[in-house]
């Protein structure tokens, strides 16, 4: 009797060991998750900004195939952009430019962003590209610059060029902003003077010169009166003029303002 009762405290005593020594199996299961959770974590976040449903649908589709990288919200106006960007922080932002008719460019969507978020590179894919939209884009501080004929492979590179504080142009506008820089132009090419501002802008400018004011202007160009000022403020900004006489001068200096 004394030996099975030995025997069975042996086999408690083992039992109890066992269980306290061999809790491995869920600990395990929890940090797979963990890791598995770093890792989809530890991508590339993506916002991607278009107008066009399907076309904003099927960027989503293809960077979310791409390894490491994880579309994490789109949207289609400038509002739903900053909104998008602000909730979720991501490392890159695909950006069209031509956000819907009347609605404000994505070249103000980049600005507003990057004002809220430095940290996030802006990637503008787009069917622009005509040397006003490249470089507005640019100075508002996108990356990155492609047209949407670019290629799947085209894309991936560019996310990741700007994701990792690189600046990457597309081949056809990388040529035009290598003639803009060193001042080549093609042959009979008119010299775009103030390139520094926009087309609207310049118009705007040119009317001022000619001495109209604001309401006329707004009138002329069928623009509220306040978007005429917001121009106004761009172009005293853009030109560093103090005043809108200071903004005269230059612009009549550059040729503007002529009947």
């Amino acid at each position: 009797m004394r030996d099975e009762r030995e025997n069975r405290d042996r086999e408690r005593g083992q039992a109890g060991r066992a269980s306290t020594e061999d809790p491995v199996d869920t600990t395990a299961g929890q940090e797979s998750g963990a890791e598995r959770r770093d890792g989809a974590d530890g991508g590339l976040r993506i916002v991607v900004v278009d107008d066009h449903p399907v076309f904003r649908m099927g960027m989503a589709a293809l960077l979310g195939s791409l390894p490491g990288v994880s579309v994490v919200g789109e949207a289609e106006t400038r509002d739903e952009a900053v909104a998008a960007v602000t909730a979720h922080r991501p490392d890159v932002v695909i950006m069209d430019l031509h956000l819907g008719d009347g609605a404000p460019s994505g070249v103000e969507a980049t600005r507003e962003i990057l004002r809220l978020r430095p940290a996030t590179a802006v990637l503008v894919v787009t069917m622009l590209d005509d040397d006003d939209s490249v470089f507005a884009s640019m100075r508002a501080g996108a990356r990155g610059y492609l047209l949407k004929g670019a290629t799947p492979a085209e894309i991936e590179r560019g996310v990741r060029a700007v994701a990792h504080g690189e600046v990457l142009l597309g081949p056809a506008v990388a040529s035009r902003a290598m003639a803009y820089i060193t001042g080549l132009r093609a042959p009979g090419a008119v010299p775009v003077v103030l390139p520094e501002l926009t087309v609207r802008e310049r118009e705007v400018l040119d009317l001022v010169a000619r001495g109209l004011d604001n309401l006329a202007i707004s009138r002329r160009l069928v623009l509220s009166p306040k978007t005429v000022r917001n121009h106004l403020s761009n172009i005293l900004t853009k030109l560093q003029a103090a005043s809108r006489a200071e903004a005269i001068v230059r612009a009549r200096q550059a040729g503007l303002g002529g009947e």
